[in-house]
């Protein structure tokens, strides 16, 4: 019989997820959390403009990338820095900290912090349908985060009278925020990785190395996700009510108006 081998490398076949890296909940000044969409203005706008860059960037990656396998590195590295700012903003903007994020792509020394590993090979394939593949997981983020800002009054009220996120609360709220990057990242080319993990991960899927790595969710944290999908689902399906019916209304109003037929 053969013997088995103790010399043979070991190697990790498993897909590397874009991580998400944030330190345990903490006390958080009530009067940033009282004014926290109002303080961020700058930062929307600043990151509105970037936005406009990411997206000539990205159109010129993805031809690299359809032909040469893998995205250029003046593109990865531009579109990394790009998703770390932007999801420490949505961070804020989520009330996961009340660090105020600063106005720079490099930021090791804030709260919340992705890892990335941009510019290795890609599928041509699936660079080439990539928006079409990407549908899936953008209608799962869309209705998380419709989901988290329909409660956002009730959140920002809970962090605002407690001076912290309770722990659920944090845990799902992280889980929103990392499938956010999660997504962006596969849509900016930034990985072959389709955005999986939702209810978090197993608690030994990897050493721990931030309190959001693994994201091991409790029972009431993936409750509260649960909550955010049907709430995304309602509200989607109440957008589009509406949306036929000012359509309905709008024609009716045109044809009302119109001269009758001679």
């Amino acid at each position: 019989m053969e013997q088995p081998r103790w010399d043979v490398p070991v190697v990790d076949r498993t897909e590397f997820q874009p991580a998400l890296d944030m330190p345990p909940p903490g006390p958080q000044n009530r009067l940033t959390v009282l004014l926290r969409l109002l303080l961020l203005v700058p930062q929307y706008v600043v990151l509105w403009v970037l936005s406009l860059v990411a997206f000539v960037v990205v159109v010129i990656g993805w031809f690299g990338a359809l032909f040469g396998g893998r995205l250029p590195r003046f593109a990865a590295d531009w579109l990394s820095g790009y998703l770390g700012y932007a999801t420490r903003v949505h961070g804020s903007s989520l009330l996961l900290t009340d660090r105020y994020p600063p106005f720079r792509f490099d930021a090791l020394d804030h709260p919340i912090r992705i890892e990335l590993r941009p510019g290795g090979p890609l599928n041509r394939l699936a660079v080439f349908f990539r928006l079409l593949l990407a549908i899936p997981a953008a209608i799962v983020e869309g209705l998380l985060l419709t989901g988290w800002w329909a409660l956002s009054f009730v959140s920002w009220l809970i962090v605002l009278v407690l001076g912290r996120m309770p722990q659920a609360l944090y845990e799902a709220t992280a889980a929103v925020l990392r499938y956010w990057m999660r997504f962006q990242a596969y849509l900016l080319l930034l990985t072959p990785a389709y955005p999986k993990a939702v209810f978090g991960d197993p608690a030994d899927s990897e050493p721990t190395r931030s309190a959001t790595r693994p994201l091991v969710l409790t029972g009431p944290a993936k409750a509260l996700l649960v909550v955010y999908l049907v709430l995304g689902v309602i509200g989607s399906a109440a957008s589009s009510v509406t949306t036929d019916w000012d359509s309905y209304e709008d024609g009716g109003s045109v044809s009302t108006t119109a001269p009758p037929n001679r």
